[in-house]
């Protein structure tokens, strides 16, 4: 993904310091140029760069609209110009955030010289009167860490936005038949958020395999190698299993490649097995590292769910996706997050022992892989409907030791798991979630205010939980 492009509008009133509003207009543009995003800002609209006039609200527009921005920032640098920034929000319609530095003290004759706070409140209704959603950091200096951490918290939820508008789902096969739970309604996906689905057949994945066999050895010989190099157990091991999962690969992004999708999701078992003789867990992990999500079992609404957490933590670490399987024999709130080996080494505990292995359930054939995630907080989420009403389930929590598990597994702990079952169970939601470490729930959670049709559903922390972390 390219970085979130944030307009960057300061705003200043009349009657208030010109001089105050300009220091502030830099001290602020100084702090926003450390986080990863691409800054438009409006120093060719007039003298300073800060939106005053009515009659720079056409060109304001005009050149947000031409930079394509994701997201705009509104930067209360003294009172402000409520109509002028409503109006530029009202036409762009994309993640809006208001903030305004912390106002100084009256000097020595009593004038006060910003009164950012005050026009912060005017700014918060006109965007209520043009319905347009919008985030907000609490008046503080510009180098507070709850200024800091606000910022980085919008950006994020500015890139989950800007995914969930571009998600395109290879799906490879038709769901197995006995997971009617992974059912997707594709047209309501396309009506609703823009989500398109490509679906080919196995047989087309197995062509193109065939395909790269004969035309890009060159390419399956790298990655082949890469494959031995990078992990043990007798699919890296043995020539067969290594060269049909480097030749899967391949096949996958030539297909993702070829309809411009950034997710899939496959049908792994049973057909697979039977016609290749292999399981795609690995190819699925590898993809995994790279940042390409595969759902297993054909799960759509599992990629979605993965391309949402991925950008909530910025699009700069992995994601994994996993079953809800078995509760902690021992500890009440405690479940294993598991699959038969989809889940990216780059979260591995021990990476210098990555396995591919045969199937974990004794099967001969090859293609699963085998290790234990690290521990440290992870963030879940379910993006999942029905009867035309979608929500994202969400919790934070973190990952524990546990007993050994065949596959890749991590034993997650929880605040009080029976009330996440209870929720989870009840629905709309199945047992594959997407996970990634870090806290990232309120970023999932303000990114939900932004997308149409989306509801948050968190489970930890709780609504009111999650309102206080963006206030701090």
């Amino acid at each position: 993904m390219e970085p979130v492009t944030v307009g960057y509008v300061p705003t200043r009133r009349s009657n208030f310091s010109v001089e105050a509003a300009l220091h502030y207009k830099e001290e602020i543009a100084d702090q926003i140029k450390k986080f990863p995003i691409r800054l438009v800002d409006i120093e060719d609209i007039n003298e300073e760069g800060l939106l005053l006039c009515q009659s720079d609200v056409p060109k304001v527009i005009k050149k947000m609209k031409e930079q394509d921005v994701d997201a705009l920032f509104f930067p209360h640098c003294n009172f402000g110009c409520e109509g002028a920034i409503g109006q530029v929000a009202a036409a762009l319609r994309v993640p809006v955030l208001l903030y305004g530095p912390q106002d100084d003290a009256p000097d020595e004759t009593g004038m006060r010289t910003r009164d950012s706070q005050c026009g912060l409140f005017a700014s918060g209704k006109v965007m209520r009167r043009h319905n347009v959603t919008f985030s907000y950091i609490t008046n503080v200096s510009p180098t507070d860490d709850v200024f800091l951490r606000g910022f980085e918290r919008f950006i994020r939820a500015a890139e989950v936005v800007k995914t969930m508008k571009h998600i395109r789902v290879l799906q490879i096969g038709p769901r197995p038949c006995d997971f009617l739970s992974v059912m997707a309604n594709e047209s309501e996906l396309m009506e609703k958020f823009g989500i398109e689905v490509f679906p080919i057949s196995l047989m087309e994945l197995e062509l193109e395999m065939e395909r790269i066999r004969r035309e890009e050895k060159d390419k399956l010989e790298e990655v082949s190698c890469f494959i031995s190099r990078a992990y043990t157990g007798p699919g890296a091991e043995r020539t067969g299993p290594r060269e049909t999962l480097a030749a899967m690969k391949l096949a996958v992004q030539s297909f993702a490649d070829r309809y411009l999708c950034n997710c899939a999701c496959i049908q792994c078992w049973a057909a697979m097995q039977e016609k290749l003789d292999i399981y795609p867990c690995a190819v699925n992990s590898m993809l995994a590292d790279e940042g390409f999500p595969v759902a297993c079992e054909t799960d759509i609404n599992g990629a979605v769910s993965a391309m949402l957490i991925q950008a909530a933590a910025g699009n700069r670490i992995p994601h994994f996706l996993a079953d809800l399987t078995v509760r902690h024999p021992e500890k009440e709130n405690v479940e294993l997050l598991w699959h038969c080996g989809a889940f990216p080494s780059a979260f591995a505990k021990d990476k210098k022992n990555c396995r591919i292995t045969e199937a974990w359930d004794g099967n001969p054939q090859c293609g699963n892989c085998a290790w234990e995630l690290q521990n440290g907080d992870i963030t879940v989420c379910r993006f999942d409907g029905d009867h035309g009403e979608y929500s994202l389930f969400l919790g934070e929590g973190k990952g524990i030791d546990g007993p050994y598990c065949r596959g890749t597994y991590v034993w997650f702990e929880v605040n009080d798991w029976p009330a996440w079952e209870h929720k989870l169970v009840k629905g709309p939601y199945i047992h594959h979630v997407a996970g990634t470490y870090g806290r990232v729930a309120d970023v999932l959670y303000e990114a939900c205010r932004y997308i149409p049709g989306l509801r948050a559903d968190p489970a930890y922390p709780s609504d009111i939980e999650l309102e206080r972390r963006l206030r701090s």
